[in-house]
C-alpha cells in the first residue's frame, strides 16, 4: 500500500513529509466535477449506490485515479444533463479537477480523462426526486 501514497517533499520544510493517498485525490476530483453545471451524475457501481441510499454519500464515486512514474492520471466516469454540449462541460470538468488539485495538493494531474456514460433526462430527474420523497 506504502507504493500508492503519493509524497510530497518541501525542500526548506525541514519539519517531515506529507503523504497523500490516491483516495484523497480521488474525492477532491468528485467534488470538483460535480460542481460543473450540466453533469448529472457521477457513475458509481451498485455497492456504493446503497451505501448512498443508507445515507452516505461517497464523493470519490466515478472517479479513477493512478499515481506512476509519468504523474498522476485521473479518469472521471459521469451522465451528462440532455441538451448540452458535451465537449464543452467535458472542458470544464477538466479544468475545474486541475484547478481544484493544484490548490489543494499543489499537484498537477498529467491527464485528466472524462468518460461520458450516459444522458439524463428532465424527466428522470423528477421521477428521482419522487422515489427520494417517498
Amino acid at each position: 500500500m506504502s507504493e500508492n501514497i503519493l509524497e510530497m517533499n518541501k525542500e526548506n520544510a525541514g519539519l517531515g513529509k506529507v503523504e497523500i493517498a490516491p483516495e484523497v485525490i480521488e474525492v477532491i476530483a468528485g467534488i470538483a466535477a460535480s460542481e460543473v453545471e450540466g453533469v448529472a451524475q457521477m457513475r458509481g457501481n451498485f455497492a456504493s449506490g446503497v451505501v448512498e441510499r443508507l445515507g452516505k454519500k461517497n464523493h470519490g464515486k466515478g472517479v479513477k485515479v493512478e499515481l506512476s512514474e509519468e504523474g498522476i492520471k485521473v479518469d472521471v466516469y459521469c451522465s451528462m444533463t440532455f441538451g448540452i454540449s458535451i465537449p464543452n462541460v467535458a472542458q470544464k470538468i477538466q479544468d475545474n479537477i486541475r484547478q481544484a488539485l493544484l490548490n489543494m495538493t499543489a499537484l498537477e494531474a498529467q491527464e485528466v480523462n472524462i468518460h461520458v456514460v450516459g444522458i439524463t433526462f428532465e424527466n428522470q430527474k423528477h421521477e428521482a426526486e419522487v422515489d427520494q420523497e417517498m
